[in-house]
């Protein structure tokens, strides 16, 4: 099995840094803040999906003063060969959620598409509650009008991000601040986000 060489990005690459590392450290604080407040004493559940929103599930879980439980799905994306819009998870949840409290940990939001199809999945396991927490919101981009975000980070302009978890051909996930691209990279609509 062949595959493509890794190169280390470089910083010609990125036209700006849109939010500091100290942005995003003292923002996700103050989520986590609000998150353990408004969970204090219920049995919750932190979700993400694989493999962007690890970075900010790790730290947000860290900054809870509560106890919660952390999940992980996968889904695949839409993609010019799956015109249907259709998703299909690879990765289902190991933990029980009916009757808990459910949190679904998103590093971005842009069409809502992912959200969506993930709230319908977590909705079947008749849990006590969903929400939405978000570290970027970009609402340029959306195509569902109403998702249950309780928790927004940034709401950022219609500009290919990464750092932070994002990425762009498995590059750049590791720059602990959000920065914008040079080049926006051609796109087909995609799931994550």
């Amino acid at each position: 099995m062949s595959s493509l060489p890794v190169t280390r990005p470089a910083a010609d690459e990125l036209k700006e840094v849109l939010l500091s590392e100290e942005q995003v450290r003292a923002r996700v604080a103050e989520l986590a803040a609000d998150i353990s407040r408004d969970y204090t004493g219920r049995d919750l559940v932190l979700v993400t999906v694989l493999r962007g929103g690890i970075f900010f599930l790790a730290d947000l879980s860290r900054a809870l003063t509560i106890p919660a439980a952390l999940d992980f799905m996968a889904i695949t994306s839409y993609t010019a060969d799956s015109p249907s819009g259709v998703a299909r998870l690879l990765k289902d949840l190991d933990e029980e959620i009916t009757g808990r409290h459910v949190l679904l940990v998103e590093d971005i939001i842009d069409t809502g598409l992912t959200a969506a199809y993930l709230l319908r999945v977590l909705h079947t396991r008749n849990p006590a509650s969903v929400a939405i927490c978000t570290l970027l919101d970009k609402t340029a981009r959306r195509i569902v009008p109403t998702l249950p975000i309780r928790y927004r980070g940034f709401e950022i302009p219609d500009a290919f991000v990464v750092g932070y978890g994002l990425d762009f051909r498995q590059q750049y996930r590791h720059l602990p601040y959000i920065a914008v691209l040079k080049e926006e990279p051609e796109t087909s609509l995609s799931l994550p986000g």
